[in-house]
């Protein structure tokens, strides 16, 4: 018999978080989260999100064993000061059953329904900084910390739900080797000196923190015209100080300055540690936080994680100053691979930065809509 199950206790949202692990073994290009991190993120007195959104966990089980499980959100920031009637769903995993994928699916609908949401979407998060999409083509490469992974057969659960596919993605890579550096190291000069512009570099992370705040700004103000985007709130940016700056290395961030020091540019680049992750099986310890520490010095591989420039400083080439930055670093680096994280494919403005590196296509991912 088959029962859908809320998740209300620390328990239950243990084995929400778990269930992925029974559905992949250690051969799988999945990639494991941090079971106790991964935990912290739906804990609504610890995660800032919850000031203006709220989720609704659940998990299907058969004969008492889980099956599937879903997050049904609500971004009211979204709903009500965007105006975009959107009932979001994520964390969305299943065995190959469509019974169980349509009675998660149809529980996100009764909520939308019930606080008058027009549509639903999915595989989404919280946020623009949450994973998003349904992998549809790549599913041999090996997925990263923060993306999701699937089996090919979650697609044909969503169009047998009767859903329309409302966003694309695609992940890319390309090998250090294809970095021809001639063409930045010569346009960063001219477009250091033209708009009177420095970069920033960074050996310490406690030097990093006092530029984090005005990089979030500059994040909203550079993807405010996408279609998906929700502002980061000054909560927000707090828990991803604490969350996610300490896990970068310091030299693996850039900022660009004007002549008043006033930040219009940025890119952040974190080491791969899809490797790291499936060796920690879950768990920081006893092992898994040298995993990752590892990773995090020797990594071979890294994740353009996200850049953004000023709308007018935008197409006026900033981007020479910080590739020339990187390419500084990554010259004496073990880094042979550089990875980009999903991009939406109607974000032609970031795909026109990578052209010159001849990037390889690795994955492509969508979302999923359908009217409530």
């Amino acid at each position: 018999m088959l029962t859908l199950e809320e998740v209300k206790s620390q328990a239950q949202l243990k084995a929400f978080v778990k269930f992925p692990f029974s559905l992949y073994d250690d051969s799988s290009p999945w990639v494991p989260p941090i079971i106790s991190q991964e935990m912290k993120g739906f804990d609504t007195k610890e995660n800032p999100v919850f000031e203006y959104a709220e989720a609704n966990l659940f998990v299907a089980k058969r004969d008492g064993k889980i099956v599937g499980r879903i997050a049904a959100i609500i971004n009211w920031l979204e709903v009500k000061k965007m105006g975009l009637k959107k009932m979001r769903f994520g964390w969305f995993d299943f065995i190959d059953d469509k019974e169980v994928s349509k009675i998660l699916l149809d529980k996100v609908a009764e909520i939308g329904r019930s606080n008058d949401l027009e549509f639903m979407e999915g595989p989404v998060g919280f946020s623009n900084l949450d994973k998003v999409g349904v992998v549809t083509e790549g599913f041999e490469v090996i997925g990263s910390m923060i993306t999701w992974y699937n089996h090919p057969y979650y697609k044909s659960h969503y169009e047998a739900y009767d859903m329309e596919i409302e966003k694309g993605y695609y992940e890319a890579q390309f090998p250090f080797t294809a970095v021809d550096p001639t063409p930045f190291r010569r346009m960063q000069g001219i477009i250091r000196k033209r708009y009177n512009l420095k970069p920033v570099n960074f050996t310490t992370t406690k030097e990093i923190m006092p530029y984090v705040d005005e990089m979030f700004d500059l994040f909203n103000t550079t993807y405010a015209r996408l279609s998906s985007f929700v502002e980061i709130t000054d909560r927000q940016k707090a828990y991803f100080k604490k969350k996610f700056i300490p896990f970068v290395n310091p030299e693996y961030i850039k900022f660009v300055l004007d002549k008043d020091d006033k930040m219009i540019g940025f890119a952040i680049v974190l080491p791969s540690f899809a490797k790291a992750l499936k060796k920690a099986k879950g768990k920081l310890f006893p092992f898994g936080f040298f995993h990752l520490l590892k990773a995090k010095k020797n990594s071979d591989a890294v994740a353009f994680y996200l850049i953004g420039i000023l709308p007018e400083y935008q197409n006026k080439g900033v981007t020479a100053i910080i590739f020339n930055e990187f390419y500084n670093v990554f010259i004496n680096s073990p880094v042979k691979t550089f990875y980009r994280t999903p991009e939406l494919d109607e974000n032609t403005a970031i795909h026109q930065l990578w052209k010159n590196f001849d990037p390889v296509i690795t994955r492509r991912r969508k979302t999923y809509k359908k009217l409530l």
